[in-house]
């Protein structure tokens, strides 16, 4: 049996996290602006089959494909909501599980640093994809679970401030969430990450709310 851990539709790419992609990913890349359906399950080898059916029933294309024994991983993307939606659809019907099926997300941490050292800077640049992260600069570090619902809040975060986005780590066991910037736009966009991760409706995390 598969389990749906975390399945989320994003309106509209936001440019950075669209950037983020296209630089992480091994797919079909998006543009900013296209809609995107993440979808984790477990196990993670079924996903090869959800991949196949989300683009042999419509248009979308997939950046996004990790595969691991644990969990997989699928993005898929297109500039029309609709395919996208449709997309989600036949994706659900396969598994055979409702959108409300889906894992709550749980905010495992949701931490603030401000005025960041030197060095401390040097070493988040060091595993970081995204913006380089400056010195002297507020840093926010959210955890997430289950991982997917990370990308969610990259994508709100942006969407409510002017942050910048350092890296975001959407697959795993649990995902991370690093953005920079100054003290008053990290809390404007912590705020947006956290509620609409808080947002999402699902069924019961156990798993999360014990390793909070």
């Amino acid at each position: 049996m598969v389990d749906l851990r975390t399945y989320v539709f994003l309106d509209s790419l936001q440019p950075q996290l669209t950037a983020y992609i296209c630089t992480t990913a091994k797919g079909y890349l998006p543009v900013t602006g296209d809609a995107s359906l993440w979808t984790e399950i477990a196990p993670g080898i079924a996903i090869n089959r959800v991949t196949d059916v989300a683009i042999k029933k419509t248009q979308v294309r997939p950046a996004v494909q990790v595969v691991e024994r644990a969990y997989g991983l699928l993005e898929v993307h297109h500039k029309s909501q609709a395919e996208v939606l449709s997309a989600g659809a036949h994706v659900l019907k396969y598994l055979e599980v409702r959108e409300q099926d889906r894992l709550k997300p749980a905010v495992l941490s949701s931490e603030i640093i401000t005025r960041v050292d030197d060095y401390q800077a040097m070493l988040i640049n060091r595993n970081r994809y995204g913006n380089m992260f400056l010195a002297g600069q507020t840093l926010y570090i959210l955890e997430c679970h289950p991982a997917g619902y990370a990308v969610l809040a990259a994508n709100e975060a942006e969407k409510a401030a002017p942050v910048q986005l350092i890296d975001v780590r959407p697959y795993g066991a649990f995902g991370r969430l690093y953005l920079g910037g100054t003290e008053s736009v990290i809390a404007e966009g912590a705020k947006a990450a956290v509620k609409a991760l808080q947002s999402v409706e699902g069924r019961e995390n156990k798993q999360g709310e014990a390793n909070r």
